[in-house]
């Protein structure tokens, strides 16, 4: 395998699958199968996932929601979503754990980085809910400072686009893809990646970001024997 240990950043709403809000369990289970693949293939394997499935704090707020009050229950939202996650995961027979920023000792972990590595040794998958658990940053941010807190190799972003492209290839048809780009580039050309909050830490840390095509079987598995899928940034 090219890495030997990955974050996967997953977005709530790739969670739904074909319907309009929650849980896809079909959805769910097809995302359990391709973890399994690469651990299976002895990656170690961590994971934050997005809550925009069942509340996004910034949507709270233009309803006239607080702020703050509107990013703890997105926090809240990424819980559930990785307990599901563990649940389809541990039903494949992949061992795996739940940390939460926010403590719910009755729920998760606590995180503490050196139990999360002592997990991701073990082999067993390590979910990382409750973003970073304050308000005002986004399951970018928290993604990218567990990546470098646990010394990941890559960032893979798992997205329904299959790389970035010049523009959005869902509205523009002639928009081309990068197979490669350098952070200083996507930040020239203004393209969108993650929020500049986490893009910068990334880059601050020489940390590559891989963002691929989560919803194409097998393209998990690909990304981390090193083949050419998605597009990398990188220094």
């Amino acid at each position: 395998m090219q890495y030997k240990r990955i974050l996967l950043k997953l977005s709530g709403e790739a969670l739904m699958g074909q319907q309009q809000y929650g849980i896809d369990p079909i959805r769910l289970q097809e995302y359990a199968s391709e973890i399994k693949q690469i651990v299976e293939k002895g990656v170690q394997v961590a994971i934050v996932i997005g809550g925009g499935n069942i509340f996004r704090g910034v949507s709270g707020v233009s309803g006239g929601m607080d702020r703050v009050q509107g990013d703890h229950m997105g926090m809240l939202a990424t819980v559930i979503n990785g307990l599901a996650l563990q649940s389809a995961l541990e039903n494949d027979g992949v061992q795996t754990r739940l940390q939460s920023a926010i403590k719910m000792d009755e729920v998760a972990e606590p995180f503490i980085r050196r139990r999360a590595v002592r997990h991701l040794e073990k082999g067993r998958v390590v979910i990382f809910g409750g973003g970073t658990g304050n308000p005002y940053f986004t399951t970018d941010s928290a993604a990218v400072l567990r990546a470098i807190e646990v010394e990941a190799d890559v960032i893979l972003k798992g997205t329904r686009v299959d790389g970035i492209y010049t523009s959005d290839p869902e509205k523009d048809v002639n928009a081309t893809k990068f197979d490669f780009i350098t952070f200083d580039d996507v930040l020239r050309k203004g393209l969108k990646v993650m929020d500049t909050t986490a893009f910068t830490l990334s880059q601050e840390n020489e940390l590559p970001i891989i963002v691929f095509d989560m919803n194409t079987k097998g393209n998990l598995l690909k990304v981390v024997s090193g083949e050419n899928v998605g597009t990398k940034v990188n220094l």
